[in-house]
């Protein structure tokens, strides 16, 4: 009987080691994200990362984003001409390292109510790097010097969570002068626009998106701030999206965009970056610019005789990048207040058939949906997506009723989805929302809703 109990209690202590094993494991192999000090191109960084993005950040060069690479693929621009180097601040120069970064609108030099530019304390200043949290959720604090020329200083803080690719952005811009100032922040993200494959060359099929204004008080819903005023890479198109086909043409373009996104998508390499942020229609924003985009690129020029002239960019002058830029409304703060700037970041697949963004991703090919004889629905689109997870038909009625969900197809941001597939449906579903539902389960918002049509309507 002894022996029995014995083995009893030593079968119970195996099953609850076991148990308790197999909860270990199960935490061990949720999602991470990590914080670590890394070597990049000679520079002393940070990089933030998951199972989707490594996030690169070199504090000392003006608390810089240096890269973003998402499953493999760069998205910033890094100037090799500045690599691994630190040069202090100094207003007689601008030194480009790339990347992204926070600046200051209105531009110019025209009084102090303008900033000059150039390499100044919040551009080229030592940020110092604070860890807030690392695991489920890593996030980062950079904090700019306290510049005493504008009278502001900048506190980011970065955050990418363990189980999307998501980057969300929060800017605290403070007055830390004794009187009143007012001022613009600017998210200044550089893109590479230079050919993967040889990148002397240009890449051809780079393209940016946003949506144009139809109440817009610029001539043509967009403004030319620099640059030739009739140009062929920027236009806007039927369906109201301004759209922007680099070239390497020095040019300015602003937008006084309220839809609160833009995209950057290289057709290249079927790779894209969504930026949203919010638009506040009730405060002013400078020069009513809520977007602007700037081409990297040889500058025309007119001489003192009026002949005209390209900028030969010679010895890297001007190297191959474009600026998506998301400018703050302008803040007036007295002496120790603060405003703020939220964006986020969804990096994605993508091609140059761009036609929209959702909730939920990027479409290229919009959903169609067809009931055949045997009253299965046929889907078809192509799409980005924001999350991993799965897709769901959401189905409904004539009056809006709903008729259920069904699954469709596992997906994943790193893939491009293409749809072409059946599924069973109620012959009474007269409407389709495709959903994204996340690896938690949760809701991720609808790719596109539409009508489903009778195969022999088409």
């Amino acid at each position: 009987m002894l022996l029995n109990f014995r083995s009893l209690r030593f079968a119970c202590f195996a099953v609850c080691l076991t148990a308790a094993s197999g909860e270990a494991n199960t935490d061990s192999a949720k999602p991470v994200c990590r914080i670590e000090p890394v070597d990049y191109k000679g520079w002393h960084a940070q990089q933030i990362s998951n199972r989707w993005v490594q996030l690169t950040v070199v504090p000392q060069n003006g608390g810089r984003l240096m890269q973003v690479s998402f499953a493999g693929h760069p998205f910033l621009f890094v100037n090799p001409k500045y690599e691994g180097k630190y040069l202090p601040p100094t207003q007689s120069q601008w030194f480009n390292y790339g990347g992204d970064k926070i600046w200051l609108l209105p531009e110019g030099n025209n009084d102090e109510q303008h900033w000059a530019g150039g390499s100044d304390l919040l551009d080229d200043g030592a940020y110092t790097f604070r860890k807030v949290s690392e695991g489920q959720q890593c996030e980062i604090e950079l904090t700019s010097p306290a510049d005493p020329q504008s009278g502001i200083q900048f506190v980011r803080t970065i955050r990418l969570d363990a189980d999307s690719p998501r980057i969300a952005f929060h800017v605290v811009m403070k007055n830390i002068s004794g009187h009143d100032v007012e001022w613009s922040m600017q998210s200044v993200s550089q893109y590479d626009t230079a050919d993967a494959s040889d990148r002397s060359r240009l890449n051809h099929d780079f393209w940016t998106f946003a949506p144009a204004n139809p109440f817009s008080k610029y001539l043509n819903r967009y403004h030319v701030r620099f640059g030739p005023a009739e140009n062929r890479a920027a236009s806007v198109r039927d369906n109201g999206l301004f759209a922007l086909h680099y070239a390497h043409v020095a040019a300015e373009l602003w937008l006084d965009s309220t839809v609160g996104w833009l995209a950057v998508v290289d057709g290249a390499t079927s790779y894209a970056m969504i930026e949203r942020f919010r638009y506040e229609g009730n405060k002013p924003y400078p020069g009513n610019a809520s977007v602007i985009f700037w081409m990297n690129g040889s500058e025309l020029r007119v001489n003192d005789d009026g002949i005209p002239s390209l900028s030969s960019g010679a010895d890297g002058e001007n190297p191959y990048y474009l600026e998506a830029e998301i400018n703050s409304p302008l803040c007036r703060l007295r002496p120790g207040e603060t405003c703020t700037l939220d964006t986020e970041w969804f990096p994605a697949r993508g091609s140059s058939k761009f036609q929209s963004i959702a909730e939920a991703g990027i479409v290229m090919r919009p959903l169609r949906t067809t009931r055949g004889p045997s009253g299965k629905v046929t889907l078809s689109g192509t799409f980005g997506v924001f999350f991993s997870g799965r897709l769901v038909a959401r189905l409904y009625d004539e009056h809006g009723a709903s008729l259920g969900s069904l699954p469709v197809v596992n997906v994943s941001p790193a893939e491009l989805v293409s749809l072409a597939t059946e599924i069973p449906s109620n012959e009474k579903a007269a409407r389709l929302s495709l959903h994204l539902q996340d690896e938690n389960g949760v809701d991720r918002g609808s790719l596109q809703e539409v009508p489903i049509r009778s195969a022999e309507n088409d």
